[in-house]
């Protein structure tokens, strides 16, 4: 089922059914109301949409973004008010030039947040996986352990070092250099000291919380840090980041640490090298974790040996 949203000369507006040649017309104001109202989408009458589509109709396409509350939207005000202004006067623009390749509503899909000055990116994941790739290469490890990073970086990283990923939803692949193991973090699979080479990236912020079905626990980081310490063979090294600032727990998104509050989850470790992005994402290299200024909602990256 597609669903449009139209409005009328007169301000009506309606959401609609694609249905074939025509656009049914239901009760709901919009596809949000669609969506919520937990009623039947029935139908009151239909239009035919080329007229629409050509402009010579007294209804008229709306983009399906609209939201009750717009506060919550991810676009800031002006930015939407210019990706919805753009996006209609694009169609029928595209519309006009495109002969056999014409673009019709219910295949349309669009795209209004992409139209920007630079490329977007998170600063936390990009940096990270950056920093583990250029850890790992310089260490030339003969196998790696992965617990529940991000599968992107793992499956690059896969190419340069056999490595094993696990999490405990398990990743469903079949790639060369990669084996995909499903378990806890807080029970995990590998002997005492087994491991020389281990990472977990932007993990441990969220164990124990419930949001990826795992078992709550208020306790589940601190668990989860005295495992992966186990792991850590002597001279071996862990790879770590985590969310730093103000300490808090946003439940059940993550929890966000003290620099401080990190090391002392590893005891039995050192710290080697540390790093991280600071709140406006520009990454910091090499700083002692005393130097981190306040911040919100930071990214740290701990290297630590046995």
């Amino acid at each position: 089922m597609r669903l449009v949203q139209l409005i009328h000369t007169d301000g009506d507006r309606r959401a609609a059914v694609v249905d074939g040649e025509q656009l049914r017309l239901l009760a709901q104001r919009s596809v949000y109301d669609c969506i919520c109202s937990g009623r039947s989408l029935e139908s009151t009458e239909a239009v035919e949409y080329d007229p629409i589509y050509r402009g010579e109709s007294d209804w008229r396409l709306l983009p399906p973004i609209n939201h009750p509350e717009p506060a919550r939207c991810l676009l800031a005000i002006q930015e939407a008010r210019t990706a919805l202004s753009r996006s209609p006067e694009d169609w029928f623009a595209f519309r006009r030039q495109a002969g056999p390749w014409s673009a019709g509503i219910a295949d349309s899909f669009p795209c209004l947040a992409d139209r920007l000055p630079t490329t977007p990116f998170d600063p936390h994941y990009f940096y990270q996986g950056n920093w583990l790739a250029r850890r790992l290469a310089a260490a030339k490890p003969r196998r790696h352990v992965d617990i529940g990073s991000s599968v992107l970086t793992i499956g690059v990283l896969s190419a340069h070092v056999p490595t094993v990923f696990v999490d405990y939803r398990p990743l469903v692949v079949r790639q060369s250099g990669l084996t995909s193991v499903a378990a806890n973090i807080t029970c995990l699979p590998f002997a005492d000291r087994s491991l020389a080479s281990l990472s977990c990236l932007h993990v441990i912020e969220h164990i124990g919380l419930g949001r990826y079905g795992d078992p709550i626990n208020a306790d589940g980081a601190r668990i989860a840090a005295e495992e992966l310490q186990r792991l850590v063979a002597q001279g071996g090294a862990i790879y770590l980041s985590t969310p730093i600032g103000r300490e808090r727990v946003c439940f059940n998104a993550h929890r966000v640490f003290a620099p401080a509050t990190i090391l002392s989850f590893f005891p039995q470790l050192r710290l080697t090298s540390f790093s991280y992005v600071s709140d406006d994402g520009t990454l910091h290299e090499d700083v002692a974790p005393a130097a981190v200024p306040p911040l919100e909602y930071g990214c740290g990256f701990f290297e630590l040996q046995r």
